[in-house]
């Protein structure tokens, strides 16, 4: 490309009086592609943050895969389990773990609610955590003993503790999905009431947890699950998270029947999946607006056309090709798509970490499961926006610059 068809193409961008400021139509023109980038950026920032914030606190709690059986979620021989688990590559440690749920109730109140129950190994075990929700004790800690001795402590979530009114050294009553008795006479169950305190609360950020959930020792949780010396699951910390369905099909194959394996995406694949139809809608959405953009791009290049007919006429006169007419008005709608994806990339990326920085936007953690809209840049989505923009602005500058460079020279000049 010549200088001369750069300067024409420059000119052309210019307003009539000479000014070295755009036109009003091309400046309106790169408005619409950089709120089109600048609000795809934004969006696809904040599904990723959604994405990311929640995978991160899920998996406080959650371990990167289970092992578990099929049907009565009881492994009687978790011992062996644990050392065979532990043996193979990619694990990083393997622990005990009880699921069940219990009824609470504050001592000295008629308030009960439904809890769920996770008993874990102490804090102060020799075995290394496969979770970190041992990390988020803000009173207390996950060692679960009393002041008589014993591990037969409860640790609360944040929310649940709050709703209670108890705090470390409070005691509750609990009626546990074992805690039961046979009533020889009527043949009915009569749960039994066990009174137990509260040695820790912990706090993750994520509602669910915080509201709903209580930690405890092993030995606790199988009494009230009435497991007797079963669990309900091995739980596995893998070297990479990403890398855990290649591990659950590992463990498959070598514990066999009747035992089974979930990693943390299986286990959220709803939610996980329902966040990314949402980030797939939403960039389909907003890059309608792009597509509006470029129309603009070629309604701004026809009015140019239009506006310099006689010009191009005369330049074709004067021996310049079509093809080099093309590469004008070429030239010109890229400048356009390129000053557009810049400002646009510009103003997502600020805004987005201006957001995530400042935590702009509050969000209600029972609705969300977050407090904060929480965003994450990915720099492959940011690429493919960019690409995408210039793309569709450079297709939208073909039809006016073939039609430009299609022009007679004599009706071109005679062209009022």
């Amino acid at each position: 490309m010549s200088h001369l068809e750069l300067a024409i193409a420059w000119r052309y961008l210019r307003s009539r009086r000479g000014s070295r400021l755009l036109s009003f139509i091309s400046v309106i023109a790169i408005g619409g592609v950089a709120v089109g980038v600048s609000a795809l950026i934004l969006v696809m920032s904040v599904m990723n943050g959604l994405q990311r914030d929640l995978r991160d606190k899920i998996l406080i709690g959650s371990p990167d895969l289970r092992v578990l059986t099929f049907g009565d979620m009881r492994i009687d021989d978790w011992r062996s389990v644990v050392e065979r688990v532990r043996g193979r590559p990619g694990v990083v440690g393997a622990a005990p773990a009880v699921i069940t749920e219990a009824m609470i109730r504050p001592v000295n109140n008629t308030y009960r609610e439904g809890v769920g129950i996770f008993g874990i190994l102490p804090a102060d075990s020799s075995t290394g955590d496969v979770t970190a929700i041992r990390q988020t004790a803000v009173a207390g800690d996950f060692t679960f003993r009393t002041s008589a001795g014993d591990r037969r402590g409860l640790v609360l979530g944040k929310l649940l503790a709050d709703r209670l009114a108890v705090t470390v050294g409070d005691s509750v009553d609990l009626v546990g999905m074992g805690s039961t008795v046979p009533n020889p006479i009527t043949g009915f169950v009569t749960p039994i009431i066990e009174r137990f305190a509260i040695t820790g609360i912990f706090r993750t950020g994520l509602f669910e947890y915080d509201n709903r959930f209580i930690y405890t020792s092993l030995e606790l949780a199988q009494e009230l699950a009435g497991l007797g010396a079963a669990v309900s699951a091995v739980e596995v910390k893998a070297t990479d998270r990403w890398g855990t369905q290649a591990i659950a099909a590992d463990l498959d194959t070598v514990l066999g029947q009747p035992y089974r394996t979930q990693d943390w995406q299986e286990q959220n694949r709803s939610l996980f999946q329902a966040l990314q139809l949402e980030k797939l809608g939403m960039s389909i959405i907003l890059l309608l607006i792009v597509l509006v953009a470029a129309f603009n791009i070629v309604g701004t290049l026809t009015m140019v056309v239009t506006d310099k007919t006689r010009e191009i006429g005369i330049l074709k006169a004067m021996g310049m090709t079509g093809r080099a007419i093309r590469r004008i008005f070429f030239v010109q709608g890229l400048v356009i798509g390129l000053v557009g994806t810049l400002f646009g990339f510009a103003l997502g990326v600020g805004v987005a970490l201006a957001v995530d920085r400042f935590r702009l936007i509050e969000l209600d953690p029972s609705v969300y499961f977050i407090d904060r809209l929480p965003v994450s840049i990915d720099p492959l989505d940011v690429g493919l926006v960019l690409v995408a923009s210039l793309v569709i602005a450079a297709i939208a500058t073909l039809y006016p610059a073939r039609q430009a460079a299609r022009l007679y020279p004599i009706e071109a000049i005679r062209h009022e």
